[in-house]
């Protein structure tokens, strides 16, 4: 998850995350510029925060829970049948 220290949008993800089991590592955008120019580039130019980025290389940002979950299935899902 790509986020900011100061961030109410992540603070409320992450804890719906941990309710729901997600594992997830935090990278401050303000803190490492490779991280901050990937949010941008997955944003059309914007630094918007919480931007989660997948083992695909998709994103999703600012998502609700249940777009993760459903997001995480569907990758799941492509792994399963492509092995």
């Amino acid at each position: 998850m790509y986020s900011t220290t100061w961030c109410g949008y992540c603070v409320r993800l992450r804890s719906q995350l941990d309710r729901a089991g997600i594992s997830y590592s935090v990278i401050d955008i303000e803190q490492d510029d490779i991280a901050a120019a990937w949010v941008e580039l997955a944003n059309g130019g914007n630094r918007t925060v919480p931007t989660l980025r997948f083992a695909d290389d998709s994103a999703l940002t600012n998502p609700s829970v249940i777009a993760v979950q459903a997001h995480l299935a569907k990758l799941a899902a492509k792994a399963t049948t492509h092995e």
